[in-house]
């Protein structure tokens, strides 16, 4: 089993940023890939981000290039989310998730990921 918790979340102003960081514990999850993925009041929840476990690639919804960047520290088996010029519509709960993936296709699934977090929750005022 891996734990993940996340932290970090918050209330920011429009135009704000925020950093949320996932520690993992418990077996090791060498190899594994991580994730974030957020949902919103009323809606699915969708993919934000995610990073190969050497953090040589990182994927991103079209939507938020430019805006978020995924990062990973596998020595303090941690995976950060940087949010910048946060907006309104990015409010929801944070999830972090990780498994063993390969595929830069899979890693931007849902239901590919085994492990979750319970979620921090960001919310940007306008």
């Amino acid at each position: 089993q891996v734990q993940l918790v996340e932290s970090g979340g918050g209330l920011v102003q429009t135009g704000g940023s925020l950093r949320l960081s996932c520690a993992a514990s418990g077996r090791t999850f060498f190899g594994y890939a991580m994730a974030w993925f957020r949902q919103a009041p009323g809606k699915e929840r969708e993919f934000v981000a995610a990073i190969t476990w050497s953090g040589g690639s990182t994927y991103y919804a079209d939507s938020l290039k430019g805006r978020f960047s995924i990062s990973r520290d596998n020595a303090k088996s941690t995976v950060y989310l940087q949010m910048n010029s946060l907006e309104p519509e990015d409010t929801a709960v944070y999830y972090c998730a990780a498994d063993y993936i390969t595929t830069a296709q899979a890693m931007r699934i849902i239901r590919a990921y085994t492990y979750w977090g319970q979620g921090t929750q960001v919310t940007v005022s306008s």
